[in-house]
This record gives structure tokens, C-alpha cells and sequence, in this order.
């Protein structure tokens, strides 16, 4: 890919949603990794490089998932722009994918809170996957922290579902799977942030300017992305 395509493709847009939703990934994603490393032997706890492998194992079952899910759309994307031809479905599921984005930004700004609604639209698949999750814990080693990554990769995400809009737009089902790889590397430093860098997350995150600076942002990348 050349790197004309690649600034006008949905990759560098899916990261920065990724590192945007840094602020909402700090409360979701922090749980689940507490979760995770209280179920760690002790041994593996008290020693912080098994424990990082530990937490990069599950991020790793995480991302992929999202390059699954990414992997999904791009197929569904190229059955249902069939109707209306490519230029015209690809151009549609351009003006959607910035209208998500956009209710996105104001959710992170806190100026419309039913944007969590999107949330329910993958509750019922959650429900069916999640008791998989639990059967993994404890988890006892890296391919467990692996699987366990997979399972909570489809927890249901407003802003997973947002990057998913954007990935649908790529018009290629490579492009689209690495969308997702894009976000997923994007919201990398929330999750595996340690010691300074989540405790300056957790701090910005409380500040309400801050909300509505990053949600801002996100309304111009949902703009710039049309």
C-alpha cells in the first residue's frame, strides 16, 4: 500500500478512535484486567515481566478479536453495498459510519448519553460468549490469557462498534480487518498503561473539559473521514 492510500484509507482514523477512547477503556477494559490479574498465581503476580507477558497475552486475544470482527464487516460490507453499486454503498456507509462517529464524540463530550444505547446491539451475542470467559478463570497460563482476551474482545463496546463503522467504509476486506487492528493497537496504552501513564489517564479522564476537548476531536475525524 502506498502511503497516499494508506492517509486516505480508515487506518490512521481507527487508531486515533482507538487512543481517543482511552477515557472509556480506563473504566471497561481496567475491570476486566483486574480481573484477570487477581486470578493470577501469586508467583506470576509478584513477578511484574510474567505479569506484563500476562496482560499482553490477553491484549493480543483482544486485538484479534477486533481483526475478527473486522474481518466480518468487510464481507458484509461488500453483500450489502451490492444493491446500490459500489461507488453508492461505499458512499452511504461513508455519511453512516461519520454520523456514529459524531454521536461517538458527543458521548465522550457527555452531551448525548443514548449513544450507550448502541451498546444492546450486541448484548445478546455477549450473553451467549460470556460464560466462556468465566469458565477461564483462573487463568493458569498464556494461551488461557489468550482465549480470555478473545472472549472479552466482543464485550458489547459503543466505541468497538464506532471503529467497526468506520472499518466498514474501507471498501476492502483487508483494509477493513486492519482497521481494527489499528484501533485495537490504539487503545493499547489505556489498557496496558501501568503506574504513571494510567494514573495520568484515570486524572484526565475526571476533568470534563477534557471529555469535550477529545469528543470535539472526534466529531472533526468523523468530518474529515467524509
Amino acid at each position: 500500500m502506498e502511503i497516499s492510500q494508506f492517509i486516505s484509507s480508515p487506518i490512521p482514523i481507527a487508531f486515533v478512535i482507538g487512543l481517543f477512547s482511552s477515557l472509556h477503556c480506563v473504566a471497561m477494559c481496567g475491570s476486566i484486567i483486574g480481573t484477570l490479574s487477581f486470578s493470577l498465581k501469586p508467583e506470576i503476580r509478584n513477578n511484574k515481566s510474567k505479569m506484563t507477558t500476562f496482560i499482553l497475552s490477553y491484549n493480543f486475544g483482544r486485538i484479534f478479536s477486533y481483526m475478527l470482527a473486522g474481518l466480518i464487516i468487510g464481507l458484509l460490507e461488500s453483500i450489502l453495498t451490492l444493491p446500490l453499486g459500489e461507488a453508492h454503498g461505499h458512499r452511504f456507509l461513508q455519511i453512516i459510519s461519520a454520523l456514529i462517529i459524531t454521536g461517538a464524540g458527543f458521548y465522550i463530550a457527555g452531551w448525548f448519553p443514548n449513544f450507550a444505547y448502541i451498546e444492546k446491539t450486541g448484548s445478546r451475542f455477549w450473553k451467549a460468549i460470556e460464560p466462556y470467559g468465566r469458565k477461564l478463570i483462573p487463568v493458569a497460563s498464556l494461551y488461557q490469557a489468550f482465549l480470555f482476551g478473545m472472549v472479552w474482545g466482543w464485550i458489547p463496546c459503543g466505541l468497538v462498534y464506532t471503529a467497526l463503522a468506520l472499518a466498514a467504509t474501507s471498501g476492502d476486506i483487508l483494509l477493513s480487518t486492519l482497521s481494527m487492528l489499528a484501533f485495537g493497537l490504539g487503545t493499547l496504552p489505556a489498557v496496558m498503561g501501568t503506574g504513571m501513564v494510567s494514573s495520568f489517564i484515570s486524572r484526565i479522564s475526571k476533568l470534563h473539559t477534557t471529555k469535550q476537548v477529545i469528543g470535539m476531536l472526534l466529531v472533526l475525524v468523523a468530518i474529515f473521514s467524509i
